[in-house]
């Protein structure tokens, strides 16, 4: 876990923003991770969590979400 302090208070603090994954991964360790802040959808690679995340606005995730399941 990352204990590094925030620079930003108003930064979601990401090692406690319930990151999960997928129920389709089947522990093939391919995977993505995300985690809901309010209004963002955060998402790492799950094989290096401390590398960064791609922040999608909420919308735009439930977007893609309706688009896949279609």
């Amino acid at each position: 876990m990352n204990t590094r302090p925030r620079l930003d208070p108003l930064e979601p603090d990401w090692d406690v923003a319930g990151w999960r994954t997928s129920s389709r991964t089947a522990g093939s360790g391919q995977c993505v991770e995300i985690a809901r802040v309010p209004g963002l959808v955060a998402v790492r690679d799950s094989k290096a969590p401390d590398q960064g995340r791609l922040l999608i606005p909420a919308e735009s995730w439930n977007r893609f979400l309706l688009h896949c399941s279609s």
